[in-house]
Order: structure tokens, then C-alpha cells, then sequence
């Protein structure tokens, strides 16, 4: 259970005097379950119009113009980063700026997901009005579709060039996350220790199930990769240290403390002092608390140091004082609202939420990590204990769906939320995802030509 210790270890300039401070930081994200919110994120990738490339950072169409735009005409309040503007923020939201340039929503917290299809809308509207104007337009993908690795630009983050540096040392892919990938995700609440336990250990299990449902990156330099979602095959194989399935969350004694332990042995990427991002790439953050630190002999980290450190690790669930689902390839507008949904409808009711945990509470860590294997590549023909993925993930829709039900969050026409999981549900129903669809038209309409994707899936 988490510890007891003094409130003012839980600021972000906090020593950290010892590893209850760290119990209690994800501890203190405990909410009733009325104060419980739904948090989304999303990106998606930008392209000029004419040339169909990349954005830059710099230039006429490059991201610091569309993020000047979007702070002068809709008043975001710049984030910078040196003479660099690297995104926007508005009361709870903020914009940000992805290695390769995908920009990124983070939501603010909301009741219910009326509200977060709305907030989305409204960022949709405002990023158009700039961007057209600019001959600048958005691809709603996992991977993107026809740029090379090292054709995508670079964008100036201090802490981007110390992962640069040192993801090619861990595994062979994990460039091609940083610059090439796109996701959904959405953030949401716990109640207590077990109440966690319980999320993150259904969330964690059906994790593969969103990654079918959302498979959308069947393209690599412009031709199929032989993969559904190739946004989370490239996950397997960028850095096993801080990605995965994390089999612990499964075993007895799970909690709090088990998560601290975990990060505690996740190497560290960097140290964050005025105003640079200091090489640590590889050291411990045990040794950091103990005064040992390479380069920082007899310092001790602060509680800001820890919350940089935890958002350096990557697994498909990822606990801070909330849980992120991380395992969707980006989509387009109207697909966003269906991951919140999703998951909201499964976590949010304990009766949806007990009724996915007997699905999966007898399953194996194999069984668990081989479905993780097989969906990138098979998404709904994945094997799935005797059937397949399709018809186990028709099961949980259907879990959802009563839980949204039972939630009962109406809009001003009297609508619950249970039509968010409409395009889920036909997905399911025709048993093709909208990789499938997309590989459909390639091969077809396109005549094996990748080039319209630019007009007709852009967003």
C-alpha cells in the first residue's frame, strides 16, 4: 500500500529523501470516483501540399509557423524551449511537438466523452483554418506512409537528441518510433491502490485488442510492410527495457511500490538542468538517490527529476497518477473519440470492468505476450485462445457498450456515449480493420499507387 509520508515531498522541487516519496507521488493521483476524467491524446502526422514532404521546423509552412498561427489566432500561450517554440498550452490542454514533427493534442480532463469529441472538433477546426492557409495538411496514420528514416526532419528538442543518441544502442527500431510512428491514446483514473491493480492488469491484457481494432500503418516508403499495425511492431524492437507487456503487473503483490521498483531499474535517459537536457542515457536512477550519479556526484534528484524519469518508459499501459493506454495507431478525426470510449466503457463501470477481468484473469504471461506478437502483423485474424481476434473482440465491445450504457453521460439531444463505439463495432461486423481498407484501395482503386492517400485520407 502506499506510504504515508510528508505532503511536501510530493512537490516537483522536492528532494527525494527516499522511495515512499515516489510511492506517494502515484499515490496522491487517487480520485473518487466522481472526480474520475477522461483525458485523450492524439497526432498526426504533417505534409505540405504540393510536394507531399514532411514538415520542416523552420519555413513559411514549417511547425513554428503553425504553432505562431495557432498561438496568435486562437491565443495558446507558447511553450518554449530556448528561441524555440516547441508547443502551445490553454488552461488544462497543450499542444506539443513530436520528434519527427507530429503534432500532438493532450486533452484536457473531462466528465464525459460528449466533451471529449467536442475538444477535438474544435482543435480539428483551428488546425485547418492555419494549415490551409498555409498549403499545409495532416495524415491520420500509425507509421507514416511514404518518407524515408532519415527524410523526416528533426525537430529542436533538446531532449530528443539525447533518446537520438542513444536508441540505436537498444534496439533497431526505435528511430523510426520517435520520427516515424503516430498514436491515440487516453488517460484515465483510479480510485485506490486496488482499484489500479485492476485497471492497469485489464487495460494491460487487452491492450492488443485496441491495437487490432485501430490497425492503420500497412504502408513503409510507399508499399505494404506485411503488417496490419506496423506502428506497434516497431515497439518490439526499440527498447526492451522500457516497453512491453510487464508480466510483474500480473503477479502477487502488484501495486505502487512493484511500479516504483520497476522504474527504478528502467536506465535513465537524461538529467534536466537550467534550462538543458544533460546526457545520462544508460545510468541508474538508484544510483542519482544515493548521491552517485556519474557527472552528478553528491547530488540528489528532485521529485521534477522523478517525473521526467517515468515519462521516459514506454509500455503499452503506463502508470503515473493515472493510467495511459498506449496501444492504438493514430486515425483520423472521426475515429479519435472511439478509443476513450472504449476504454471508459470497460474501466469506468465495475460491472464492465469485472466482467473483462474473468476474460482474462486465467490467461498465461505466454498467452498474453504471444497475442501482443501476433496483432501487429494479423490484427482481427490474430489467434485467440480457440477463436480468433475478431470474435474475442466483438465480446469486449459488447462489455463497452453496457458499461457506457450503464454510465448513462447524456448529451443536450439525449444521447448516451455508447454510439462512440459505432465504427468499433462495424469494424468488427465486416472484420476488416482500417488497415484492411486501406490495403483494399491500394491494391484496387489505386492501382498499387500510394500517392493518393495524400488527398484522400488527409485530415
Amino acid at each position: 500500500m502506499a506510504s504515508t509520508g510528508a505532503q511536501s515531498a510530493l512537490s516537483p522541487e522536492g528532494v527525494i529523501e527516499g522511495k515512499d516519496q515516489l510511492i506517494d507521488y502515484i499515490a496522491a493521483g487517487e480520485k473518487p470516483r466522481g472526480a474520475w476524467r477522461i483525458g485523450t491524446e492524439h497526432e498526426k502526422f504533417g505534409f505540405r501540399m504540393d510536394d507531399r514532404q514532411p514538415l520542416t521546423y523552420e519555413g513559411a509552412r514549417g511547425v513554428r509557423a503553425i504553432l505562431e498561427a495557432m498561438r496568435d489566432r486562437y491565443n495558446w500561450v507558447p511553450i518554449m524551449e530556448g528561441d524555440y517554440i516547441i508547443g502551445l498550452k490553454k488552461e488544462d490542454r497543450s499542444i506539443s511537438l513530436e520528434p519527427g514533427g507530429q503534432l500532438e493534442l493532450s486533452g484536457g480532463l473531462l466528465d464525459n466523452l460528449h466533451q471529449s469529441c467536442a475538444e477535438v472538433q474544435e482543435y480539428q477546426m483551428q488546425v485547418r483554418s492555419v494549415c490551409e492557409e498555409l498549403g499545409v495538411r495532416f495524415l491520420g496514420l500509425g507509421f507514416i506512409p511514404t518518407a524515408r528514416r532519415e527524410d523526416v526532419p528533426v525537430m529542436p528538442k533538446g531532449r530528443y537528441v539525447v533518446m537520438r543518441n542513444y536508441m540505436p544502442k537498444v534496439g533497431n527500431l526505435g528511430l523510426d518510433m520517435m520520427l516515424r510512428t503516430a498514436t491515440i491514446q487516453t488517460n484515465l483514473d483510479f480510485s485506490s491502490e486496488a482499484d489500479m491493480v485492476q485497471k492497469f492488469r485489464v487495460s494491460l491484457a487487452l491492450q492488443p485488442v485496441a491495437t487490432a481494432l485501430f490497425a492503420n500503418s500497412p504502408f513503409t516508403e510507399g508499399q505494404p510492410n506485411g503488417f496490419k499495425s506496423y506502428r506497434s511492431h516497431v515497439w518490439t524492437d526499440t527498447d526492451a527495457d522500457r516497453s512491453g507487456m510487464l508480466p510483474f503487473v500480473f503477479e502477487d503483490g502488484m501495486g505502487y511500490e512493484a511500479y516504483v521498483d520497476y522504474l527504478l531499474n528502467v536506465p535513465m535517459y537524461f538529467v534536466y538542468r537550467e534550462g538543458r537536457y544533460i546526457d545520462a542515457a544508460g545510468k541508474s536512477f538508484k544510483d542519482f538517490m544515493a548521491g552517485r550519479l556519474d557527472g552528478f556526484e553528491g547530488q540528489i534528484p528532485t521529485m521534477k527529476d522523478w517525473e521526467d524519469h517515468m515519462s521516459t518508459v514506454f509500455p503499452e499501459v503506463r502508470l503515473k497518477k493515472f493510467l495511459e493506454m498506449r496501444g492504438a495507431d493514430g486515425g483520423p478525426w472521426q475515429r479519435i473519440c472511439a478509443l476513450p470510449a472504449f476504454w471508459v466503457g470497460l474501466l469506468y463501470d465495475q460491472g464492465a470492468l469485472d466482467a473483462a477481468w474473468d476474460l482474462v484473469k486465467d490467461w498465461t504471461a505466454a498467452e498474453r505476450q504471444q497475442l501482443r506478437d501476433d496483432v501487429p502483423r494479423m490484427a482481427l485474424d490474430a489467434p485467440c485462445r480457440s477463436g480468433q481476434m475478431r470474435e474475442f473482440a466483438k465480446e469486449v465491445l459488447a462489455i463497452a457498450r453496457e458499461g457506457l450504457r450503464r454510465r448513462a453521460r447524456l448529451n443536450s439531444n439525449g444521447e448516451d456515449e455508447r454510439h462512440f463505439l459505432n465504427d468499433l463495432e462495424w469494424i468488427v461486423e465486416v472484420g476488416r480493420t482500417p488497415a484492411d481498407e486501406l490495403l483494399k484501395v491500394y491494391n484496387e482503386k489505386w492501382g498499387q499507387d500510394i500517392s493518393p492517400i495524400f488527398e484522400e485520407f488527409a485530415c
